[in-house]
């Protein structure tokens, strides 16, 4: 392995954490949709194991039993959960859930760890072929063709009714809504906590912003809307365990597209921590990364520390593993085909992947020793 970092730094960084949940987020479910004309219902179903897929279990394993981490953010997509034919709601296509229920069980009840329920749907029903510009925007009432606010508390309300005995489940509402009215986010993921209450779940939730959810503009207006601060402190949660679901890339534009970091996690995050302070609420980092060079591992590590600084922060996953990436890169490549954070996985000569190349060397070290390893999940640890 190409971590040779000492393991009484290990445990330093353990000791000093204030983070309950650290790991990875698996990516592989939303695949397998994208049409180059924009058509809608292409890759649906999908194959599954072909197509898409959710984890590989010997993948978990690694990242359990080797690397210590106790949270997977494991994406799927909505048109698969809630076909088409049958709209967004309570029916399920029960075979595609059943893959995903295999895979959410594997981590939490084989495993003992935590998994994020992450639809990856940038709050969008209908046409996932161009993501994440396509299909309409959830409770857009002037577009005829949009799932309804209401759907969507009754899509959460079923799925959470089904995870309703699982304490290790955390439910995040949508990956990274945008160029919507804020105000309307808000009125989705109230409606997804009103849903996921209603049903007696009180696992812990993740509520998304604006503006693919970034925190370096969580108060700055995004795409011409409204800051999320403006609207998502007014979330309200009967029993009080929902977090504010962030993303924050490190490259010029956030967009987690680029080699180069310059953009300073702890600067980017002040108003947001500042916030979150204010209002005293939790966040939690779903997203974030960076490529295998000196300078990202800086950067990187300066916004992991930064989290483990400050108690507004109760968690993190970084971007990205999962089964069917391949020699792709998920993050922070300018094309460069590097592989994935999968363990096992190479870049596309054949040399090691970003999970020995980034994860190993320059954030497995700070995965904290005291992680949450039972009990129910919750902002509190």
């Amino acid at each position: 392995m190409l971590s040779s970092i000492p393991s009484l730094l290990f445990l330093a960084a353990g000791a000093a954490a204030k983070i309950y949940y650290a790991g990875v987020a698996e990516s592989s479910g939303e695949f397998g949709v994208y049409s180059s004309t924009a058509t809608k219902g292409t890759g649906l179903p999908g194959r599954f194991g072909v197509d898409y897929a959710f984890i590989n279990e010997s993948a978990v394993d690694v990242f359990v039993d080797q690397d210590g981490i106790n949270t997977f953010r494991v994406a799927f997509l909505l048109e698969r959960m809630c076909p088409l034919a049958y709209g967004l709601g309570s029916k399920f296509n029960e075979t595609h859930f059943g893959f995903y229920k295999d895979a959410i069980n594997y981590i939490t009840r084989t495993k003992g760890a935590y998994a994020i329920l992450d639809p990856h749907n940038y709050m969008r029903y209908n046409n996932p072929s161009q993501q994440p510009g396509s299909g309409s925007v959830i409770g857009n009432t002037s577009d005829p063709t949009a799932a309804t606010t209401k759907q969507f508390e009754i899509f959460w309300a079923e799925l959470a009714s089904r995870f309703v005995d699982n304490p290790k489940v955390i439910f995040g509402i949508m990956n990274e809504p945008h160029d919507m009215p804020t105000e309307l986010v808000l009125q989705n993921d109230q409606a997804a906590i009103n849903g996921i209450r209603s049903v007696g779940a009180k696992q812990m939730i993740l509520a998304p912003g604006n503006g693919y959810t970034g925190g370096h503009a969580w108060l700055q207006s995004s795409q011409g809307d409204a800051p999320s601060g403006d609207y998502l402190y007014m979330i309200r949660d009967p029993i009080n365990n929902t977090a504010i679901d962030i993303h924050e890339y490190l490259d010029y534009d956030f967009s987690g597209q680029h080699q180069v970091c310059n953009q300073s996690g702890p600067a980017n995050l002040a108003p947001l921590t500042a916030w979150l302070k204010t209002y005293k609420l939790k966040a939690m980092i779903t997203e974030f990364g960076g490529d295998n060079n000196t300078m990202c591992y800086n950067y990187i590590d300066n916004l992991i520390r930064y989290m483990d600084d400050n108690p507004e922060y109760i968690g993190w996953t970084m971007w990205a593993a999962g089964p069917l990436w391949g020699s792709n890169s998920p993050c922070c490549n300018d094309g460069a085909q590097w592989g994935s954070l999968e363990p096992g996985s190479t870049a596309a000569d054949g040399s090691p992947s970003l999970y020995y190349t980034v994860w190993l060397r320059a954030v497995q070290y700070l995965v904290p020793a005291n992680l949450v390893r039972s009990g129910i999940s919750s902002i509190h640890g």
